[in-house]
Order: C-alpha cells, then sequence, then structure tokens
C-alpha cells in the first residue's frame, strides 16, 4: 500500500463544492464537464418549478443523457449515410468505363 494521496480537483455545482477524486490529465475535462453540468442544473433551479438539489441533479443528468444519446443517435445516422455513399462511390468506380 502506498500513502501517496489520489490527485484531487474542487468543483462546484449550484454553488455547493465538491472534491473530486481525478487524475491530473482529466482535470480539465472534469472542469468543462462540471461547468457544463452546473449550468444545466442552474437552468432548471431558475425555471423554479423543480425544488431541492439532488432532484435538479436528476433531471439534468436526463437532460444531458438525453442531449447524448441524440447525438449517438446522429452520428450512427450520419455513419450510415457515409457508408453508402462510400458503397456508391465504389460502385460507380469499379463500373466507370476504362479510358
Amino acid at each position: 500500500m502506498t500513502d501517496d494521496p489520489r490527485p484531487t480537483t474542487e468543483i462546484s455545482l449550484l454553488g455547493r463544492n465538491y472534491v473530486i477524486a481525478c487524475p491530473s490529465e482529466e482535470r480539465v475535462q472534469l472542469e468543462r464537464a462540471a461547468l457544463y453540468l452546473d449550468r444545466s442544473m442552474r437552468s432548471i433551479h431558475a425555471q423554479g418549478k423543480i425544488l431541492g438539489t439532488e432532484k435538479i441533479a436528476v433531471m439534468a443528468a436526463l437532460n444531458i443523457t438525453h442531449e447524448l444519446v441524440k447525438l449517438l443517435e446522429e452520428r450512427k445516422s450520419d455513419e450510415e449515410s457515409l457508408g453508402r455513399l462510400n458503397a456508391r462511390l465504389e460502385d460507380a468506380l469499379v463500373n466507370a468505363p476504362q479510358r
């Protein structure tokens, strides 16, 4: 066992600070993710319809997950479209008259 402390990063969500264990090489991504989450939580909180930090966090997580799923579906659709286009191009090159 080692007594080396794990690297941590402090983030703020809806005015509350949290210390998160995080490798130093991932710190920037964690801070960006925390900022994105904090903005989402603040937006939900500002609407005033949902009370309680936990419920706000759950709603923010659901909204962000919905955004992610939508992007993943769009990416898959784009990849499928590119695959079809690539197949058409390959077919056109194979069947092109030789000069």
